[in-house]
């Protein structure tokens, strides 16, 4: 027998009851919150549950309240701020009566002690760089020569600046090159997805060409949207040169702080290709991952002369403007591994394999992978105000087992460089060669008294071969390689 019994009008249901509860524990909670939790709830709550005189008198405002102190309180900030206006004013007058000079000259004393301020206590600022007194170089502006000739000339190739220019800037912005014929953007895989190269590139150009409302757009877009955290392969060779060089130089021209933090950012990302045996940096990086390789052409694998032997006036400055010695002993290491090595000749071939710091295929020119490593020894010990002894030393050394081992002159009388394979020569010589006339000519200067007009006669050569070569192909749409 099942038993039910029905619930009177006045009884609830356990989960009625739970409910309602549920709603009284909510409204207490809300009461709570309210008293603890609103604006002045302390004060309110004084006043509620103590009746603070205190809290009364505090709380009162307005014209009535009858405190006096508050009126005296008005009257002294009335007298400081008729003071520190007319201060302003005096401060104003005394600024107008200042020449430009020292206007400037107070304005880079305010830089100076507003980056000072913000260093940390181990003398870095915000980005972690050190402090550095710019010093503006001089002679990059604001000259105009005086020979009208010259002038035209300069004129014309500002005009062709500016056509080129304004192209890249309407078609391909933001990308690293424009193609003239399409009209359209291109990114080359040598900088991986690293955007910009023309910008930056061209900085230094629009700087001493004076051309700076465009410079100024280029620093702007540096500023914003010039990114190297990409997971890419680059060309460290050429990120080096057109990126980290670029903006050296931008900075230099400019003292504008974002070109010295971008390079020193892109140098640091840069620094995983030296993790060799040797030190002897890959040719490709990812900057990323940090994983480097070498060209699979390349002699097995090797690293090129012109690619790791062109670093070192990026990485010297780069030391010198992070306060990381890292980069200069990256590429002061290269030369320890080349002059422990011997060298046919006295010449250095193309090819060096990382691992194992033994030289590849027996291949030398001072053409296309040759090139560049044999001006960055000369340009070490100018830009060290002529004390980089080593990096002079190399230059000359490399120079006479050039003249001696590789110059040769045509049966119509033209001197050229030749190539040299494992012994051999292979007599031409490339357009990428035709730097030497101007490398020769500039190391002139530094050699022996008994070689300096030597030496200008070969660059004069090497020179006037350059122009022949050029003048007899010129119809033709190829790269001009001169056989002999």
């Amino acid at each position: 027998v099942f038993l039910q019994t029905s619930a009177g009008p006045t009884s609830f249901r356990l989960t009625e009851k739970f409910i309602l509860l549920l709603v009284f524990s909510a409204f207490i909670t809300l009461c709570f919150g309210a008293i603890f939790f609103l604006p002045d709830s302390s004060k309110l709550l004084s006043g509620v549950f103590f009746h603070s005189p205190a809290v009364e008198t505090n709380t009162r405002t307005g014209p009535d309240s009858g405190d006096s102190g508050s009126a005296g309180n008005d009257e002294r900030v009335l007298a400081k701020i008729r003071k520190d206006h007319e201060k302003a004013l005096l401060e104003a007058k005394d600024t107008l009566q200042k020449r430009p000079e020292e206007l400037n000259q107070e304005i880079m004393n305010d830089k100076a002690k507003v980056a000072k301020d913000s260093m940390d206590q181990d003398g870095k600022d915000a980005n972690n760089l050190p402090v550095v007194q710019y010093q503006r170089p001089p002679g990059a502006t604001g000259h105009e020569p005086l020979d009208p000739e010259t002038r035209d000339r300069r004129t014309k190739i500002k005009e062709m600046m500016k056509h080129a220019w304004d192209s890249y800037r309407r078609y391909a912005w933001g990308s690293n090159e424009l193609r003239p014929v399409s009209k359209q953007g291109h990114s080359s895989n040598l900088f991986g997805s690293i955007k910009g190269a023309t910008i930056v590139d061209a900085l230094d150009t629009l700087y001493i060409m004076e051309m700076f409302e465009e410079f100024d757009a280029a620093t702007d877009w540096v500023d914003k949207n010039l990114d190297f955290k990409v997971n890419a392969e680059v060309s460290v060779f050429e990120v080096n040169i057109r990126f980290v060089g670029g903006l050296l130089s931008a900075y230099y021209l400019s003292g504008k702080e974002v070109f010295r933090r971008k390079a020193v950012e892109l140098g640091e990302k840069l620094l995983p290709a030296f993790k060799t045996p040797t030190g002897i940096p890959w040719a490709l990086l990812n900057l990323k991952s940090g994983i480097g390789r070498n060209w699979p052409w390349a002699s097995g694998g090797s690293s090129i002369l012109a690619e790791y032997g062109t670093l070192h006036l990026e990485f010297m400055h780069l030391s010198k403007l992070s306060g990381n010695p890292e980069f200069a002993q990256k590429v002061m290491n290269i030369r320890k591994v080349l002059n422990r090595l011997d060298k046919p000749q006295g010449l250095y071939p193309n090819y060096l394999n990382p691992n194992s710091g033994q030289w590849g295929q027996h291949h030398v020119s001072v053409g296309g992978l040759g090139d560049s490593f044999y001006e960055y020894l000369l340009k070490a010990w100018l830009m060290s105000d002529k004390s980089d002894e080593e990096g002079k030393k190399m230059y000359y050394d490399a120079l006479q087992a050039i003249e001696t081992n590789l110059m040769r002159k045509s049966s119509s009388g033209l001197t050229y460089i030749a190539e040299w394979k494992g012994g051999l020569l292979e007599h031409k010589m490339g357009h990428l060669t035709c730097f030497a006339g101007g490398m020769i000519a500039l190391g002139a200067d530094g050699a022996p008294s008994d070689k300096t007009g030597h030496q200008m006669e070969l660059a004069a050569e090497i020179a006037r071969t350059c122009h022949e070569s050029y003048s007899r192909t010129g119809k033709y749409m190829f790269t001009p390689t001169c056989r002999f």
